[in-house]
């Protein structure tokens, strides 16, 4: 690419509403994209996902690419994310992975002693994860110019829980056994983590992507004590060593206690989920860009609630510059796919300014 195109398109990216919104700049309209926006749900997603397992489209560049592009273009959001899991990681540490059919992932070799912390790996080189930056390099290159990217990666808490489980979990007995138990160990396997986040990130914005997501899902199981102590300064080093100038978007679920104490952690962009009221949260949060919060079950229901819905979150938002419009989790499987792009149409169609 010669310079004078890379310099049109590094101005397009940035002046685009998505990139502008982080900055909690004017824009033209609400930007919006989705979690989980290339999923189940789309029948040109299903149709890739029948010809290969989940790891094996993660850990091909080409495949991970046109999901990613199909979904973008298909719903015509402002900013696609690229087709990856956020346990990808693990595996350089030293963590036996496997996405079993309906099961979801599954550790086979799980944390759940300070003995086992020891036994996990310092990611010393990040390119063993090459195919996902290879994937955000052949992304970008096929998405519109001025359409950003967005990187990510699980959260240092969500990531440990998910090693020390070895799976889902709804009461995180493990997890918290060890925090509460050894918070010696568990400081230990949050920084070894939090190290690899920070190149894995990187190496990601250094691939293409404009903007990177943590995603910590399973936060909202902790009291504002526990985030405090165990969490808060794990987060807050990742976030901190994002390279410069690139937006964090930090995201969680069931955080309404935790509102200040992530906005502490740092990050350019709050997500925030609907159990919460988006003004009181932007009250709470402060000087800081705000993602969120339609609950994705409304996307089951019919266009005029759906268009009621979204039009109160935009009012409660109150084209405050920085409002990010997403679902408050990622897309469901079976969710009607022209429902979601009615969605779309009608966040830009209201937000107009």
């Amino acid at each position: 690419m010669s310079e004078e195109k890379n310099n049109f398109q590094e101005t397009a990216l940035n002046q685009s509403p998505f990139m502008r919104a982080c900055r909690r700049e004017p824009v033209p309209y609400t930007p919006i994209w989705l979690m989980r926006q290339a999923g189940r749900y789309m029948p040109e997603y299903r149709e890739v996902r029948a010809r290969t397992g989940f790891l094996e489209m993660c850990k091909t560049p080409e495949l991970a690419t046109e999901v990613t592009v199909t979904a973008a273009e298909r719903l015509g959001v402002d900013a696609a994310i690229i087709f990856a899991d956020i346990l990808l990681i693990l595996e350089p540490m030293g963590i036996d992975l496997e996405f079993a059919k309906g099961e979801g992932p599954v550790i086979h070799n799980p944390v759940r002693v300070a003995q086992d912390v020891t036994r996990l790996r310092e990611v010393e080189d990040i390119q063993s994860l090459d195919y996902v930056f290879e994937a955000i390099r052949q992304t970008r290159r096929a998405l519109k110019p001025d359409l950003p990217l967005i990187g990510f990666s699980g959260a240092p808490f969500t990531l440990a829980s998910y090693m020390i489980e070895g799976g889902g979990s709804k009461n995180y007995i493990h997890t918290k056994r060890l925090m509460y138990g050894d918070s010696g160990a568990w400081h230990a396997m949050m920084s070894l983590i939090s190290r690899a986040l920070i190149k894995y990130l990187n190496a990601q914005i250094a691939a293409g992507a404009q903007a990177v997501q943590l995603f910590d899902s399973w936060v909202g199981c902790l009291s504002p004590d526990d985030y405090r102590e165990y969490v808060l300064p794990h987060t807050r080093e990742v976030i901190a060593a994002v390279t410069q100038g690139t937006p964090v978007l930090h995201f969680g679920t069931g955080t309404a206690a935790l509102l200040e104490l992530m906005r502490e952690a740092g990050g350019d962009v709050i997500g925030i989920d609907w159990r919460v009221d988006l003004a009181d949260a932007w009250q709470r949060l402060g000087d800081v860009a705000v993602m969120g919060n339609f609950d994705p079950v409304q996307l089951f229901t019919n266009p005029d609630f759906i268009r009621a819905q979204a039009k109160k979150i935009l009012d409660r938002a109150n084209n405050r510059n920085g409002h990010i419009f997403n679902l408050g989790h990622g897309i469901l499987p079976e969710t009607p796919v022209d429902n979601v792009l009615a969605l779309i149409d009608l966040v830009h169609e209201l937000s107009q300014r």
